[in-house]
């Protein structure tokens, strides 16, 4: 276990495009240069084509809210101080079958819904004991 555990790795090969863009304030997803295909984990090959040349290409940040929990109890210390949160998984406008895993916020979960619109906002993920924070995704409900 790295020692600033939970963060993300943001120096792993496979996922450096998304962070480096997040640290931006942009949303970035794989495209495969081959047939277009958007791929939401990154992949080696593209499930479609096998096709091997990505490029990291912007997103508009729009989307639906596909499904969410609401958790009330932390299951490891770290995230203690931030009960409750709505982890959530959001369908993306450009492709809805490229869905995200993230955190919703500046919501009452209560008011939630599936296929609701949301979009992107950048915030800082911290935890006690690391020095360190990352700039990440996070959606908010439109309107």
């Amino acid at each position: 276990m790295k020692s600033d555990f939970p963060l993300p790795d943001t120096e792993l090969e496979s996922t450096r495009g998304f962070w480096e863009a997040a640290s931006r304030d942009v949303l970035a997803i794989p495209r495969c240069g081959s047939c277009g295909r958007f791929q939401w984990y990154p992949r080696e090959r593209c499930p479609a084509c096998e096709g091997v040349d990505w490029s990291w290409t912007p997103m508009s940040g729009s989307g639906s809210l596909h499904s969410w929990a609401v958790v009330r109890r932390a299951l490891a210390r770290p995230f203690a101080d931030k009960v409750p949160y709505v982890p959530g998984l959001v369908a993306l406008e450009e492709d809805p079958a490229v869905r995200i895993v993230t955190n919703l916020v500046d919501c009452e979960p209560d008011d939630l819904q599936v296929d609701m619109p949301v979009r992107v906002v950048f915030r800082a993920l911290s935890f006690p004991g690391s020095p360190r924070e990352v700039r990440a995704p996070m959606f908010t409900p439109t309107g």
